[in-house]
């Protein structure tokens, strides 16, 4: 079924243009065709990516920094990457560092940063983030005596206590630890508001932005943060983490390294070998976002159209799931509604199943869904769910209108089967 994306912004290519890029969604399973659902967790990866990955290690692959053609090529590949990656987020190449994932560059950045505190500076984390956005601070909490504050979630919203976001603030407040979209409420927090809550407290803000960069085009500018990570593959890419540092801090930072490591900016960030391959196949997934505005025009230029394109098709999808399942009997939604900011991501439960039995009925029918806690846990706990979790559904670039429609015909069979 042919699919035009959102008014305005028809020089983006269509669902079937984009789908005949990603050779994953040919799979059938028990007779169905695939419907990838799975995305906020990872999404599918177009062959574009994988061919620049595979050009990479069958004919550049070497180590770094050598006077050879292949180690040449490959500083050169890894430069080329971190101007792309700085034109997604809205940053300079020298501040765009990488590594193994989000978590583990926010452990490591958490480390870096307590190094400067004292004990009993606090820093302020949030019940609706990931825990990859929690527990690095709480760590460097218990290594240097620092106090954690933590900001609350309103369960029947979906979105952060603002007020006591405020309040959470004191003199001896070092750094913000938030969340630009929950990946389990698809929840977008406004953080260049939070940031400057951060900034008049004299404190940092460290923004997570893994759920929020497939959704929505990043500008760290306009957001003013200090640090922002992401993960390429949540948008198309291979398995990597991102991490945004701010010039100036990222110079700075006593960051843990081996002695004859460079200490150039941003390498300096990276510990051990890097997967080149990761950092080439991460440029090519913005290069091919970008290439889906079919306008000339910059890079950033191009992602601006398709972003806009893709949130707005997105959510139009969103606000279809969000009202058939609010209408089942025995199916619960959480999140904020369409009417609020928000991602294309829905998380349910149908009472009397556990979350593990709705996604494996799913998959009978050939829709692939995730279920569980996410590493979201503190926002399960609020919602009641910590046992068995919640379902969850993301639209992609590549979900159609029809999908959606089977994913809702699933479930209703469920929820109508269960309460018989």
């Amino acid at each position: 079924m042919t699919q035009s994306v959102a008014p305005g912004v028809s020089d983006v290519s269509t669902v079937d243009v984009i789908r005949d890029q990603f050779p994953a969604l040919r799979r059938q399973h028990r007779g169905h065709p695939v419907a990838y659902f799975d995305g906020p967790g990872g999404t599918q990866v177009p062959a574009v990516v994988v061919d620049r990955m595979r050009d990479y290690l069958l004919h550049h692959n070497a180590n770094t920094h050598w006077a050879y053609p292949t180690s040449e090529e490959t500083d050169a590949a890894i430069a080329a990457a971190r101007g792309t990656l700085a034109d997604f987020l809205g940053a300079s190449p020298e501040e765009v560092a990488f590594g193994a994932n989000m978590t583990t560059l926010t452990f490591h950045l958490s480390r870096a940063l307590a190094r400067e505190w004292q004990a009993g500076d606090e820093v302020i984390v949030t019940e609706l983030d990931h825990h990859g956005n929690v527990d690095p601070w709480r760590a460097a909490a218990r290594d240097r005596g620092l106090t954690v504050r933590s900001v609350p979630l309103n369960p029947a919203t979906g979105e952060l206590d603002w007020g006591a976001l405020e309040r959470a603030f004191s003199p001896r407040s070092k750094l913000l630890a938030i969340g630009a979209a929950s990946n389990i409420l698809g929840t977008i927090t406004d953080v260049a508001a939070a940031t400057r809550l951060a900034h008049d407290a004299g404190a940092l803000c460290f923004v997570d932005a893994v759920h929020y960069a497939p959704h929505a085009l990043v500008d760290v500018k306009a957001i003013g943060c200090d640090l922002l990570v992401c993960s390429p593959y949540k948008f198309y890419g291979p398995h990597l983490g991102t991490a945004y540092v701010r010039r100036d801090l990222l110079q700075r930072l006593d960051v843990p390294k081996v002695e004859p490591a460079s200490n150039a900016t941003p390498e300096r960030l990276e510990t051990g070998t890097l997967s080149h391959e990761a950092i080439v196949g991460a440029a090519a997934a913005v290069d091919f976002l970008a290439s889906l505005a079919n306008h000339p025009g910059s890079r950033r230029a191009g992602l601006v159209r398709t972003m806009t394109a893709l949130h707005e098709r997105g959510l139009r999808q969103l606000t279809r799931l969000w009202e058939a399942l609010s209408a089942i009997p025995g199916v619960t939604v959480y999140g904020p509604p369409p009417s609020r900011p928000r991602t294309s991501t829905i998380s349910f439960v149908i009472a009397g199943l556990a979350s593990t039995a709705v996604a494996r009925h799913c998959a009978e029918r050939g829709l692939f869904v995730s279920n569980g806690d996410f590493y979201a846990l503190t926002v399960v706990r609020r919602l009641g769910h910590e046992k068995d979790g919640v379902v969850r559904l993301g639209c992609a670039a590549y979900t159609t209108d029809d999908e959606v429609e089977r994913a809702i015909a699933a479930i209703a069979e469920l929820a109508d089967r269960t309460a018989a």
